[in-house]
């Protein structure tokens, strides 16, 4: 488990040397937290309001295919945000419905909003890629365009990054929706949470889990220029190895209690269309984590464990979907069999796992038996409750 501990800071407005001051004091008293490893824990500070310097620039990349009905909100949302300059720009892939025209109209009635537009459809990564490469702001944000920013998000966010530069990229709690889009209030920061870069990617390979949605995440534009962006190999899971890969290059940090992103759930988003399916999910997982470590492992104090530990936890999460889908009664619904040779192909240790024991134990049983076996019921009670008080805590803390 982390350690938290509590920094204490006076109230300060953060402009000229006073926020230099502020930062070396801060990155200061966060590095004497170190671990028997050499690296640095999790830590707590409070947040020291949200009002960025006086002219904080940040750059909203939105790109578009077909969202025409979306488009006008989530660029309402990008305009309005407080204490910050933001510029947008509108990225439209060849969309074949109304985008485009939308898209133009923002731009005529508000000079901050420019468009780019493809004359064929090239695909989402190679489009936001493109235009991320025009960014001149110190930040940027890529925001999808059926998604949208809370008031005050980039204000949160900017303030963070502003008092510690230290930190790769800022995200925060996301609201998931559907339908109408929720009223949020624009509510202050609780506390601000800071990890080593090297200590946030072991908590994912620990979970396997992507833990950000993406609209409440802000990146530092030269590092992700560093990264390379978006990779294009990584069709599902372009947004967790950028998150892995900045990761590598300094420290991550959350914006604790206010609502920083809202997450649009709808049948037609491509998290439920083209890339749907777990088997596709695990193996985006396994190539972000995979790629991170062969191109950027460099950086890292020690990335042969956490290599293992990113195989390990995949494998974990392969074999709890196999004996879920026993104890629901969906096997066959659920690619048994593809998840446990994933599970043996990622991990080399798997069949030692105690989650390959128990879908030995399902399938020794047979699926009718197993759906209805009062002791495979009481292992889904409490994964029913494990997964609820996991989902809490990355509400409330941002790790799974």
């Amino acid at each position: 488990m982390y350690t938290t501990n509590e920094v204490s800071a006076p109230p300060i407005d953060r402009t000229g040397t006073e926020a230099a001051e502020l930062s070396t004091r801060l990155t200061g008293s966060a590095m004497k937290l170190v671990s028997r490893s050499g690296t640095a824990r999790r830590t707590r500070l409070p947040a020291l309001g949200s009002a960025p310097r006086a002219g904080s620039r940040v750059t909203i990349v939105i790109p578009a295919y077909n969202y025409a009905r979306y488009l006008q909100d989530c660029v309402a949302s990008a305009l309005a945000q407080r204490d910050v300059d933001v510029s947008v720009i509108i990225a439209d892939d060849c969309s074949t419905d109304d985008t485009l025209a939308v898209a133009q109209m923002l731009a005529a009635a508000d000079q901050r909003v420019a468009v780019i537009h493809n004359d064929r459809n090239i695909g989402q990564i190679p489009t936001v890629n493109a235009a991320l490469s025009t960014v001149e702001t110190e930040y940027v944000v890529k925001l999808d365009a059926d998604d949208l920013l809370p008031p005050g998000s980039l204000a949160r966010s900017v303030g963070l990054m502003q008092a510690r530069p230290d930190v790769a990229f800022v995200y925060g709690r996301p609201r998931h929706f559907s339908g109408a889009v929720p009223a949020v209030g624009d509510k202050a920061a609780r506390s601000w949470t800071i990890w080593s870069g090297e200590e946030w990617i072991a908590g994912r390979c620990k979970s396997s889990a992507n833990v950000i949605s993406q609209p409440e995440a802000v990146i530092r534009t030269d590092l992700a220029r560093s990264a390379g962006w978006f990779d294009a190999g990584l069709p599902h899971t372009f947004d967790m190895c950028l998150w892995l890969v900045l990761a590598t290059m300094g420290n991550v940090g959350r914006v604790n209690g206010a609502t920083q992103g809202l997450y649009r759930v709808h049948d037609a988003s491509m998290q439920r269309t083209i890339h749907a399916g777990i088997m596709i999910d695990l193996q985006g997982r396994r190539a972000a984590f995979e790629r991170t470590f062969d191109r950027h492992g460099a950086g890292l104090r020690d990335v042969a464990r956490l290599r293992e530990m990113a195989r390990q936890g995949l494998a974990v999460t392969a074999l709890d979907r196999a004996c879920r889908a026993y104890d629901r009664g969906r096997v066959n619904q659920e690619p048994v069999d593809a998840l446990a040779e994933f599970a043996r192909s990622v991990y080399q240790e798997a069949e030692q796992l105690a989650e390959w024991q128990a879908l030995a134990r399902r399938r020794l049983a047979g699926p009718r038996r197993a759906a209805h076996s009062p002791r495979f019921l009481a292992d889904a009670v409490t994964r029913r409750i494990s997964d609820e008080l996991c989902y809490r805590n990355w509400l409330r803390t941002g790790e799974w």
